[in-house]
């Protein structure tokens, strides 16, 4: 296995608000119209006041950070076109009760069936490709990543605020996003077989109207020859997001290659996964969290440093180790997206510090982007 040849892509999803009152707007349609005549295809969410931006295929992290800054430069400048604000956070700092829904049949039929739950969406994660072609192997390296689904989700907490409020939870995203009935973390599945009949029961009862709705946080691409990780938050810079699809590519390749030796993964219980999940999206980086595998609560960070113990072998042949542990370092002094948003709450409980926050971490070293 030559990890060289393992690539890599980012989906980030975004908030448009209203510069003066934060409330989200619904603008997506504009500002991908933008964004086309700016050589920039934007995907349209399920309401109407997300984008998405999607990178292209990487080898190498510096090639994607640099692909990153300026999709997000290029959107936020398309945003400001139309009269609107582009925020990296995984839930609106200010809301209404409902969203319009993206005026698509998709979408509409997703309205349709789920009701409230999807007029209250707003939610917006980063979506990690890695590829894994065959089948068989990508739902063996989904058992080996399970276990540290909690990590990603502490590492990339950036949904803290919520109606202008402390919501008591890092990432308060990751809890309103696991009411939908195909969310959270996967089955711990033995084969390729398995991962499809549950697939197809989903279906066959109407939990998914396809299999795009399968919403586990890590599931094989419909689209692409990829496992996709879709625990996190969108990360509050282009820094961390690049941190975070490091760190997924390098565990899915140190994954696979135990695959290939013949190791099994340990069979976490859906109940320790959950209790990690709480804890994740409750503290974030600060406190404590759960190892699911030994049941053990011990620091967020320790939890952090073994996830980079465990990566760092493929890190260093990837020749991305000093650049993970460089902007972790960086992540660990200025705070992630949650305890940015809390630290310029408590300033002066004014929401303003908030989303000029949001906005300034959002496009921080990206061309366009001020």
């Amino acid at each position: 296995m030559n990890v060289a040849d393992v690539t890599v892509g980012v989906e980030e999803e975004f908030l448009l608000v209203d510069p003066v009152s934060h409330a989200p707007v619904p603008k997506n349609t504009e500002v991908a119209r933008s964004a086309r005549h700016s050589g920039v295809e934007l995907q349209l969410e399920l309401t109407s006041c997300q984008v998405e931006t999607a990178s292209g295929v990487h080898t190498r992290a510096e090639d994607l950070l640099r692909e990153l800054r300026g999709l997000r430069g290029a959107v936020a400048r398309c945003a400001r076109d139309n009269d609107a604000r582009l925020l990296a956070a995984g839930v609106p700092p200010t809301v209404p009760d409902s969203y319009p829904v993206t005026d698509t049949p998709r979408y509409q039929r997703i309205a349709e069936r789920f009701g409230r739950l999807a007029h209250e969406q707003g939610l917006c994660g980063c979506h990690v490709h890695v590829a894994v072609p065959d089948p068989d192997m990508a739902v063996q390296v989904s058992n080996f990543l399970r276990p540290w689904l909690p990590v990603w989700l502490a590492l990339t907490a950036n949904s803290a605020v919520y109606r202008a409020a402390d919501s008591g939870y890092a990432s308060w995203r990751s809890i309103l996003w696991r009411r939908w009935p195909s969310a959270g973390p996967p089955p711990y599945f033995r084969s390729g077989a398995e991962y499809d009949a549950a697939v197809a029961m989903m279906l066959a009862c109407g939990s998914i109207l396809d299999p795009d709705m399968v919403y586990w946080d890590i599931r094989r691409s419909t689209t692409f020859p990829t496992l996709e990780v879709r625990i996190s938050d969108v990360p509050a810079t282009v820094e961390e997001s690049v941190l975070l699809a490091s760190l997924v590519r390098a565990a899915a390749i140190t994954a696979e290659e135990a695959v290939r030796h013949g190791d099994r993964a340990p069979d976490v219980s859906a109940a320790a996964l959950r209790a990690a999940y709480w804890k994740a999206g409750q503290a974030g980086l600060d406190g404590e969290g759960v190892d699911p595998v030994s049941a053990r609560v011990e620091p967020a960070g320790t939890r952090l440093d073994r996830l980079v113990g465990y990566a760092a072998p493929a890190l260093r042949e990837l020749g991305e180790y000093e650049f993970v542990t460089d902007i972790l370092a960086r992540v660990r002094a200025r705070g992630n997206g949650a305890q940015r948003q809390l630290a310029a709450l408590r300033r002066r409980h004014d929401i303003d510090d908030v989303v000029a926050e949001l906005a300034r971490a959002t496009t921080a070293g990206c061309p366009d982007g001020a």
